[in-house]
């Protein structure tokens, strides 16, 4: 295949997983006039419509799909390959991209970044907190960052966390007009913050844990969010009872400002795993990130 070709197919690739011309021709370097007509270069020797275009969006046709599914396992090969020239150097080298959820990221992954990342100055690390269950291979990224319980069954997974305490809060202003829920049925006739998952577009579920009876609750309430962070904030402001890690609500609750209830019925959950796909050959940088995660008791 001639240089010339592989070029077009890449940006092929990358059209198609940016799903917009604009935002491709930045990644890519060029002028968005000079990737479109890369693009039609590339229909034209095939003879087939490749990408179907829109006023707001493109997408892979049928034709398209195919050709993307062949080509994308090929590339990440290859991405590889060339990372793995880093165990050549004479300090790894290469840029990692882990999704994962901010509270994973603010406990776990950022405390080993601070100690790993100045020692090794050619390594570089992108982080894309998203609580939607991400594909990592069609999405591209090195790993990911769920709790146990989340991680596929065909994925190499590396424990990088406890099991995870949870705790059910509220401020002093809200019990203030309130009563604390004795049992979790209570929590039904309380204002409640929701977390919203996107990969299923639900409310995530209160999970309650006694003596071996399990319980969920479905919680309603003023406020949805997306992000722990946000359902914190809301919690200390008293708009509510949030449902949070522990970790993230300790130093509040012992200071006074928030009140832990429930606490004989809160369970711990699955602590927090590294996954990533099983046939990937690691560089020398994403092994070193390993070792720096691992959990070790």
């Amino acid at each position: 295949m001639r240089r010339e070709e592989m070029a077009d197919l890449t940006a092929f690739v990358v059209v198609s997983e940016e799903r917009s011309f604009t935002r491709a021709a930045a990644k890519l370097g060029l002028s968005q006039s000079a990737l479109s007509q890369i693009i039609r270069r590339l229909e034209a020797r095939l003879g087939l419509r490749l990408l179907t275009r829109t006023t707001r969006s493109v997408a892979p046709t049928d034709a398209g799909l195919r050709l993307l599914q062949t080509l994308t396992p090929a590339l990440e090969d290859l991405d590889a390959s060339v990372a793995a020239l880093s165990e050549l150097r004479d300090k790894p080298a290469g840029t990692i991209r882990i999704t994962s959820v901010e509270h994973a990221t603010k406990a776990y992954l950022w405390p080993a970044l601070k100690k790993l990342l100045p020692d090794y100055p050619d390594i570089s690390v992108e982080i894309v907190n998203d609580y939607a269950l991400a594909d990592i291979v069609a999405d591209r990224f090195d790993a990911g960052v769920r709790l146990g319980e989340q991680v596929a069954k065909d994925m190499i997974a590396v424990r990088i966390a406890p099991d995870m305490p949870m705790a059910v809060v509220g401020s002093p202003n809200y019990f203030a007009n309130h009563p604390p829920p004795i049992v979790p049925q209570d929590l039904v006739q309380h204002r409640c913050i929701n977390l919203r998952l996107p990969t299923s577009g639900g409310l995530y579920v209160w999970g309650f844990n006694q003596d071996g009876h399990e319980l969920k609750v479905r919680t309603e309430g003023p406020l949805v969010f997306n992000t722990t962070e946000l359902t914190l904030d809301a919690a200390l402001e008293g708009f509510g009872l949030g449902y949070l890690p522990e970790d993230q609500v300790r130093d509040h609750a012992n200071d006074g400002r928030l009140v832990r209830v429930l606490t004989d019925w809160t369970p711990s959950l699955p602590g927090y795993h590294l996954y990533y796909a099983s046939r990937r050959h690691p560089a020398p940088a994403f092994t070193l990130l390993v070792d720096a995660l691992r959990y070790r008791p």
